[in-house]
């Protein structure tokens, strides 16, 4: 499935500081640093998050449409995720809270615009 998924960014150092903060609390580390580009995750090749600078030498700029869902385990997680982001200056998209169907998330945007989710799904009872 998905092995990585980049954001662009316009300041790289800022970038790297403020998904250093918020992807320890998930216990992700920086996997791959180049001059470029910082890759987070658990294990290489499997579900990392990474910043890049733009190889077109243009602005990075946030896609309209354009979400990263980050899947965390249970609503506390969700809500710690989303006050660290808060915390760390990304702005408030959608409050932690239920979104139908056993779904918990909450939303925000990076430093550089960047919409991400965290979520979790819930087993309904007896499942």
């Amino acid at each position: 499935m998905i092995g990585y998924v980049t954001l662009g960014t316009n300041e790289f150092e800022r970038a790297a500081a403020f998904y250093d903060a918020l992807l320890s609390g998930l216990g992700a580390k920086r996997l791959f640093t180049t001059e470029r580009s910082i890759h987070w995750g658990k294990r290489p090749g499997v579900g990392m998050l990474a910043v890049y600078k733009p190889y077109d030498g243009q602005p990075a700029t946030a896609g309209n449409g354009v979400m990263v869902a980050i899947g965390v385990r249970g609503r506390e997680q969700v809500e710690a995720m989303h006050a660290r982001a808060l915390g760390l200056g990304a702005s408030d998209e959608g409050a932690p809270g239920s979104r139908g169907e056993g779904f918990y998330g909450a939303y925000f945007r990076d430093l550089d615009g960047n919409k991400l989710c965290v979520f979790t799904h819930e087993q309904a009872a007896g499942q």
